[in-house]
């Protein structure tokens, strides 16, 4: 945590108020501009700097003294009720029960004590980005629901957000997959893309493609009258487009993601501008002719032999590329939409790419010093060998598949643990449960790593995943039905046990959590902060009867902590896309 300005003070969490007072400190005793105190949460006590450390090695000081001068600096007691120096030059620190018991009652408003961001940036998203006529596989997966929390995180905290689903809708494919619609009929070929099978449309065009001459001529010249704007074949792209649309949707719909038709930014937007990319990067003086291609190079970009790494610009055919096409986007993000931030969720491999992509806009002018392009990375979803995931065939899983079977084994794990339900119930539970085992299962992984997909341990009710999150939530809630209270209650907390203070200190972390998702483009940070919320929430319910409790100022002071707890466990796993149930 480092000190920005003046906007420790204006936070809310501890970690923020805290280091509002120790950085000036830090920063007198190192005679610097700034410095930083690193307050984390302890174990010994409710919170600990341990900035001593690092600052006494660069000054070649005791770092006990050091710690000892600045906590001599620093006005602490009306934050902390002990301030204690400990170990080789830590510095812990105790709060104040009044004080943790305000900073919950600021939780109590409608933002859960966190702030709207002043002023707001225009934050463009990028995400998702599936192929017209082809079916969203297991790959689209990470894409989909990193994007989606993303955008959920900045909408919440006050950012303008632009959805960005960038689908692949032009190009040579399309030349065949024109084609063999017309083979077959219009209407047939509705009839079987409208349930879906697009897998199978796609792989039927391409097979004639291949062993086929004659359909493969048709083919290329299809591409060209598609790409000179020839009218009937533009209205049999269109036809593709609008099937292939209506099944984006429908994925999306299940899967619980934001992304609407309005959102969709396909790469058919920038072709009649692609030309003009040239041009300007012609006049800018950018441009160099290597191998008949037009190519930027970006300087610090270098491949293997140690040689200049061309971004291709146009073909020496006359061709566009994916690296036009994407300086077109950056070009229309920076400059018409506005964008403060650009965020591209896509996988690790185009690391290089989008680098290279993001320099060039920089060198002609279109990202200007105040804006941002971000790639968010992300690694890939493996099998059980620990190979990409994929059906015994061989094949990509089909993601309507794989929420088909999400809800299915969480509708049989309901049927096993809670038989008293009926199939109603079991159905309207089913997907919820399923699908946001699915999607937590993913988010709660550092998005740069792969990881294993396992049933199993998704869908189990202990650990990190999403059903232990909402069977935590659940508990909450049958609190307040057994009592009869409603569940917005609110009161003066009191915290006379040790797992009272343990869940208002972590309820407190809420806003520090989410801040740490959006600036880091991490959503596992956050599922992280909610299951260490559960696994508190839990101790405190074993430890402090609620509904029992010795007198009404502890009961109500309890329930407020409960009904908190439910809100910021509902609020997070709403802001992650996924639902929390009422039972389970």
């Amino acid at each position: 945590m480092r000190h920005r300005d003046d906007r420790w003070e204006t936070m809310t969490n501890p970690i923020s108020m805290l280091g509002g007072r120790l950085a000036p400190a830090f920063a007198a005793v190192a005679g610097e501009a700034a410095a930083d105190p690193a307050v984390r949460r302890s174990e010994r006590a409710d919170y600990q700097a341990d900035g001593a450390l690092a600052l006494a090695r660069r000054l070649g000081r005791n770092p006990r003294e050091l710690a000892a001068e600045v906590v001599g600096r620093v006005r602490l007691d009306d934050l902390c009720e002990r301030v204690e120096i400990a170990g080789p030059g830590f510095v812990n620190l105790t709060l104040r029960e009044p004080v943790v018991a305000g900073l919950l009652a600021d939780m109590a408003g409608e933002r859960l004590g966190v702030p709207v961001t002043r002023p707001a940036a225009t934050v463009v998203v990028d995400y998702s980005a599936p192929n017209v006529a082809k079916e969203m596989h297991v790959g689209h997966l990470r894409s989909t629901i990193i994007g989606d929390a993303l955008c959920r995180i900045q909408t919440f905290l006050g950012n303008t957000v632009i959805r960005q689903n960038h689908l692949g809708d032009w190009g040579t494919p399309f030349g065949m997959l024109i084609e063999h619609l017309l083979d077959i009929g219009e209407q047939e070929a509705v009839a079987e893309l409208s349930v879906g099978d697009l897998s199978r449309f796609y792989q039927d065009a391409r097979r004639k493609f291949d062993g086929d001459e004659a359909f493969a001529e048709r083919s290329r010249r299809r591409v060209v009258a598609l790409q000179s704007g020839d009218e009937p074949t533009l209205a049999l792209w269109r036809l593709l487009y609008d099937q292939s649309r209506a099944y984006f949707q429908h994925v999306y719909r299940r899967l619980g993601v934001l992304l609407i038709p309005e959102d969709e930014d396909g790469e058919s937007r920038y072709n009649p501008v692609l030309a003009s990319i040239v041009d300007e990067l012609k006049q800018l003086g950018l441009l160099e002719v290597s191998d008949g291609a037009l190519c930027v190079f970006p300087p610090g970009f270098t491949n293997r032999q140690g040689q200049r790494q061309p971004l291709i610009v146009r073909k020496a055919d006359g061709g566009y590329g994916y690296a036009a096409t994407d300086l077109a986007t950056i070009r229309l993000r920076a400059r018409d939409l506005g964008a403060t931030r650009i965020l591209y969720v896509v996988g690790a491999p185009q690391q290089l790419h989008l680098e290279m992509v993001f320099a060039t806009a920089r060198m002609a002018g279109w990202l200007g010093p105040e804006q941002e392009a971000v790639h968010v990375g992300f690694g890939s979803v493996l099998g059980p060998d620990r190979k990409l995931l994929r059906t015994r065939a061989g094949a990509s899983i089909r993601l309507a598949d794989l929420l088909d079977e999400a809800a299915a084994r969480a509708a049989a794990l309901l049927r096993e643990k809670r038989p008293e339900l009926d199939e109603a119930a079991v159905a309207e539970l089913a997907a919820p449960i399923g699908i946001g085992a699915v999607k937590y299962a993913d988010l709660s992984n550092d998005r740069i790593r792969d990881y294993v997909f396992s049933w199993d341990r998704m869908l189990a009710l202990d650990g990190n995943t999403a059903p232990y999150l909402q069977y935590a939530n659940t508990r909450i809630r049958s609190i307040f039905r057994r009592g009869g209270v409603p569940d917005d209650v609110t009161a003066p907390v009191c915290l006379p046990e040790p797992a009272e203070r343990a869940l208002a200190l972590h309820l407190l972390g809420f806003e520090e959590a989410l801040g740490l998702a959006a600036e880091r483009h991490q959503p596992h940070r956050l599922c992280t902060y909610l299951y260490e919320l559960a696994t508190s929430f839990s101790a405190f319910y074993e430890a402090c009867p609620v509904l029992q409790a010795e007198d009404e100022g502890l009961r109500a002071s309890r329930l407020a902590l409960c009904a908190l707890s439910s809100r910021v466990l509902t609020t997070g796993l709403g802001l992650l896309g996924i639902q929390a149930p009422d039972q389970m």
